[in-house]
């Protein structure tokens, strides 16, 4: 049974326009709304989002805006109609007083409000925007600050609401307060001269009463409007769809975290090869209480062969004698170097690493954390790999009140990521016979020193291991590098000189520049040779689309050695013909082909490879723009790297939402674009959106490869004429043993409808799907069970926006 008519995601008003309200949701089709106010006509402005139908509302998705008056307070009510052809309904309504209350510029969401009487806390969480970045304080019943600090955390389905302007990317909060204050509290929010205040009763029965009775009118309503089927579907993505809710951290990483059980457990291990692990920590008058934190940690490991190399480089009258006699007394695993003289960084860590025995050694810094398996984990990976000789994990930050925080799950390891960004830090365990091959760490790079380190490590070894669990704390604390990264400003200036150095070895012609944050990097190729590169462009029609990409691809730096290839496939209307004629007198670069075969994606763009004499194929999208200077030129730079076999690009939608910046294996059962529907200006998590990196696949609609990789795995297969051809092709370049590279550099537009899906309407188009997804799974069995290296197994295989799993 269809809906009967409007089903109403969220209401809401514009952050820009302080009377302008807006309903989103899914309207029916032959369907239209209509508005009264008080009993009075009223406008509405009905703008579909999308023709397509949502199978599991039966509409398309759509929004109602409205212009309220700014005396709404004083109306009684505004109600909403569905307009078909059976009759009127009635879809919503909202009182006065109720938009008033909604009209306050500081928009507020709470995801949960919970008390824990249990184990004595009470916790708040949801986001909060402004047109202007909203602060937050915590008052007691009398109105009075309580010192409760409230953590920040970027929210990127928020971002994606508010589509008339930028909003905080930290806008999601999260507060926890122990033990549970009386009665209630208040929580005040001000964005610039705005200010708005809401009370929370903390009573665990008043919260869970409230709490009920505010779910229950909700779904009174939803019931009332929408109807059973539409209730049905909000009610499960809000209990099972883990994209509906986030994660957070702090539960997650309790659940992650080992148990005592596990650890006595883990004591009890015993390991084919148990190496002795040196851990090397220079210190600089390290406080007290920090360095103290440290060496507990490793002494509560579950592995224990294991020794302590703690280097002083305070200089004369150290403030640390006393506290390293202290510590050598109380376990003779501990090891102290006083050097009598001040150290930079690389000068004391290679004072640790001379006095090291191990035959790993794991580098930590003098106020940071291990978890407790930390080594266990690492000595489990040294067994399962035994050819292994750099090791490196996952880490978080740990805060005020010893609050873990901004979890890094890292890929695989990923040589351009690793030059677009240091993703490696801690905890970093490397076999002593590869330091004896690379050298000690070299004070030239000093605040990058460990960045300069690994990547001569990296050149030196294949044998490196990813460890995808939290097995480092690094400290969060005012003035630390963590909380401002911007406070080593000279350690970036290292860092690029360090990568600059990386290139220089290898013999690449390769220039490093910063990129658009402390501490990432991008790397521009300067190659002597101009290959010929073919720009393959399927076409049927559509030759304003056509034209508007090749005006673009001359729009910028124009690649010199060029040929356009257009793929004619079945084209009926004249002027598309004409088209061809008047493009090929004009322009000596173009050609066109004919392949008049069914629509065959993979046939299309094989036949045109046939008849290409570049040395590099470009395949593209007739429904493409080019918006960076040098697409062509920026792509080829990476593709003529001997190890590489295609490159992609950054696309975006018409409205400057990302499209694709990337390709994630295993998205959705097969695969899906990294951090869709992202405002471009954002830069993702751990900044991929903007780092240059290696990727499992990317999308055909524009990717470069090279003439002979094309040849070598048999150009596309055209068994898989629609879907998932471009991710079968990316795997097949992957298995001759090429890396894919996504270059955000390269920027698009690419005019593909943000909500074109699978046509549920067409029974031939779904069996063709089912059976083309039947196909990719039987070829590449291998990655969609073990997962995506470029992608931490503890990320999300729901959502695109690389939140936590639910797990």
């Amino acid at each position: 049974m269809m809906n009967d008519g409007f089903i109403i995601k969220n209401d809401r008003f514009s952050l820009t326009d302080d009377n302008l309200y807006f309903l989103r949701g899914h309207l029916a089709p032959r369907t239209d709304l209509t508005a009264f106010l008080d009993g009075k006509p009223f406008d509405v402005d009905v703008r579909k989002l999308t023709e397509n139908v949502d199978e599991r509302f039966g509409g398309s998705e759509t929004i109602a805006s409205f212009r309220i008056p700014s005396d709404i307070a004083s109306y009684r009510m505004l109600k909403v109609y569905v307009n078909q052809d059976r009759g009127r309904h009635l879809c919503f309504e909202i009182s006065g007083k109720e938009l008033a209350e909604k009209m306050n510029p500081i928009k507020l969401f709470i995801d949960d409000f919970s008390v824990n009487e249990k184990d004595g806390y009470m916790r708040l969480q949801g986001w909060a925007v402004s047109k202007e970045p909203v602060k937050m304080a915590v008052l007691d019943a009398d109105r009075k600050k309580m010192n409760v600090k409230v953590e920040r955390y970027q929210r990127l389905d928020v971002q994606g609401l508010f589509e008339e302007c930028e909003v905080d990317k930290m806008s999601g909060f999260h507060i926890e307060i122990r033990p549970i204050p009386k009665d209630k509290i208040y929580v005040a929010f001000k964005a610039g001269e705005d200010r708005m205040i809401r009370e929370y009763r903390t009573g665990s029965v008043v919260a869970r009463v409230e709490k009920g009775q505010r779910l229950a009118k909700k779904a009174t309503e939803y019931l009332k409007y929408h109807g059973v089927r539409a209730l049905t579907v909000k009610v499960y993505d809000k209990l099972f769809n883990p994209a509906m809710k986030p994660v957070i951290y702090a539960d997650w990483i309790k659940k992650h975290l080992p148990s005592d059980r596990a650890i006595e457990k883990q004591k009890k291990t015993t390991f084919a090869y148990e190496p002795l692990i040196s851990i090397v920590v220079p210190l600089y008058k390290t406080p007290e209480e920090f360095l103290d934190a440290l060496v507990d940690s490793v002494r509560e490991q579950s592995y224990g062969k294991w020794e302590l190399i703690l280097s002083d480089g305070s200089g004369a009258d150290s403030p640390l004698d006393a506290i390293l006699d202290r510590l050598e007394k109380s376990d003779d695993r501990i090891k102290a170097i006083r050097n009598g003289q001040q150290l930079h960084i690389a000068e004391n860590t290679n004072m640790a690493l001379a006095a090291a025995s191990g035959e790993f050694i794991a580098f930590a810094d003098h106020d940071d954390l291990l978890t407790r398996n930390a080594l266990f984990e690492v000595v489990s990976a040294i067994n399962n790999n035994p050819e292994a000789e750099f090791l490196y994990s996952d880490e978080d930050k740990i805060g005020i009140g010893e609050k873990y925080m901004q979890p890094n799950l890292k890929p695989d390891f990923d040589p351009d990521f690793l030059t677009s960004v240091n993703y490696i830090c801690h905890l970093l365990v490397v076999k002593k016979k590869l330091i004896d091959r690379v050298g000690l760490l070299d004070p030239a790079y000093d605040g990058a020193q460990d960045y300069d380190f690994v990547l001569r490590c990296t050149e030196k070894t294949d044998h490196i291991v990813h460890i995808p669990k939290i097995l480092y704390h690094w400290r969060f604390f005012e003035g630390s590098t963590a909380a401002n990264p911007e406070s080593k400003a000279y350690a970036f200036d290292a860092g690029q000189r360090a990568i600059q150095a990386h290139y220089d070895r290898l013999g690449l012609p390769c220039e490093v520049v910063k990129g658009e944050f402390p501490g990432i990097y991008r790397t521009i190729y300067h190659w002597d040779e101009t290959p010929k590169v073919s720009i393959l462009i399927p076409n049927k029609d559509h030759i304003d689309d056509l034209d508007k990409c090749l005006n673009s691809i001359d729009s910028g730096r124009v690649y010199p050695n060029l040929e356009i290839v257009i793929v004619e496939n079945n084209s009926t209307e004249q002027e598309t013909f004409d088209y061809y004629k008047k493009l090929i007198d004009r322009d000596s670069r173009v050609k066109v082909v004919y392949y008049e075969g069914g629509f065959n994606y993979s046939a299309i763009n094989n036949f045109g490879a046939r008849h290409a004499t570049g040395d590099y194929l470009f395949l593209l999208n007739n429904d493409t723009e080019f918006i960076s200077e040098d697409v062509i030129g920026e792509m080829l730079g990476f593709c003529m790297r001997p190890d590489v076999g295609a490159v992609g690009a950054r696309l975006y939608y018409e409205d400057n939402t990302i499209q694709h910046a990337g390709v994630i294996v295993g998205w959705g059962g097969i695969a899906g674009h990294a951090f869709v529907n992202q405002k471009r200006g954002e830069t993702g998590y751990q900044h991929r959106i903007i780092c240059q990196q290696d990727m499992s696949a990317v999308t055909a609609a524009c990717l470069m490869v090279k003439k002979s990789v094309y040849d070598e795995v048999g150009g596309l297969t055209e068994e898989l004429a629609v879907a998932f051809n471009d991710i079968d092709f990316c795997m097949k370049i992957r298995k001759a043993g090429y890396l894919i590279v996504y270059d955000p550099y390269a920027e698009l537009y690419h005019y593909e409808s943000k909500s074109r899906g699978l046509d549920q309407g067409n029974p031939e188009k779904v069996r063709r799907f089912q059976n083309e997804m039947a196909i990719f799974q039987k070829r590449w069995p291998e990655i969609l069970r073990d997962g995506d290296p470029y992608y931490n197994p503890n990320l999300s295989m729901v959502t695109q926006d690389f939140s936590l799993k639910h797990n």
